[in-house]
């Protein structure tokens, strides 16, 4: 009885050994007497004792690569330094166990030789200022050569760029010089602006000024023009009344049956009127002459 339950506890934990679960996003690679079997993936799998074994755990997951600084030459022959990161994911297991003995590593001086010979097509500028065609360039060659051993490269990025020490104090004088000279070139614009915009200020207000003037003397030419049709129509209107008057009292005169003798006798009160004046010389017409003559005849007359 005894041996019984031995044997059953026995096929109890041979039976246990035999079940194996996988993670997720890992996967199993299983040989069966030393040969490639199969690929297990998330889930529950049963393997035969003895027979099967597992050969390789593979995570699925994306993996970084972070290498240290390799030493590059540039077209220009200047030494740098530079260090990469690459991200990359295992899309085969069975490629990636029996492809490489060591893939990070395999990585690493593939990142490497590729880093040089693309550097080494650049000069140091250009280095510089293409970190984008850099990257995109190491992660199209990388995903070629690392695809016989089941990975894809999905980015590579360039972490710094460290030129030798001569190199970088070159270039923080030539930035220095740069920046002093655009420190320069603004202030000599910010002058010029400034000259500019009170130049046009000044010219504004000059013509500003001119068009006060001009409408000032043209208000004053209207007013004076006003002020003289004014003075011109009070000196008709005066004129014309005094015809009116003139022509009025002929008028009346005329109705009243006067004869010559009072026409002539109005014009000798004018003309007495006229003598009242400052004038030191008088002319009489002859026509008066011939009134004064009349004047005598009425003064006698009244006398009788």
């Amino acid at each position: 009885m005894f041996f019984i339950l031995f044997l059953f506890i026995i096929a109890v934990v041979a039976a246990l050994t035999c079940i194996r679960i996988v993670p997720q996003a890992q996967a199993v690679v299983i040989e069966r007497l030393g040969k490639y079997c199969a690929t297990w993936d998330a889930g529950v799998h049963f393997m035969v004792p003895i027979i099967d074994r597992v050969a390789k755990k593979v995570n699925l997951k994306e993996q970084v690569a972070d290498f240290p600084p390799q030493p590059v030459i540039t077209k220009d022959n200047v030494t740098m330094r530079i260090d990469s990161v690459v991200f990359f994911v295992i899309t085969e297991p069975r490629l990636y166990a029996y492809g490489v003995e060591n893939p990070v590593a395999a990585i690493e001086n593939l990142t490497a030789t590729t880093l040089r010979n693309i550097i080494g097509s650049m000069d140091l500028d250009t280095t510089l200022t293409s970190r984008e065609t850099i990257n995109t360039e190491m992660r199209s060659q990388l995903d070629v050569a690392t695809d016989p051993w089941g990975i894809k490269v999905n980015r590579v990025e360039l972490k710094n760029i460290l030129p030798p020490d001569a190199i970088r104090e070159a270039m923080e004088k030539q930035m220095k010089a740069e920046r002093e000279k655009r420190e320069v070139i603004t202030l000599a614009q910010g002058k010029k602006e400034s000259a500019i915009l009170t130049a046009q200020g000044n010219k504004e207000a000059a013509i500003l000024n001119a068009e006060a003037e001009k409408q000032t003397t043209i208000l004053h030419a209207e007013a004076e023009k006003e002020k003289r049709i004014q003075e011109a129509q009070g000196q008709a209107e005066a004129i014309r009344q005094m015809k009116e008057a003139e022509a009025e009292g002929i008028r009346m005169l005329k109705n009243a049956g006067a004869d010559d003798a009072v026409l002539r006798l109005r014009s000798l009160e004018t003309f007495a009127k006229v003598a009242d004046g400052q004038s030191t010389k008088i002319l009489i017409p002859s026509d008066l002459q011939d009134m004064s003559g009349l004047l005598l005849s009425l003064k006698e007359t009244a006398k009788d």
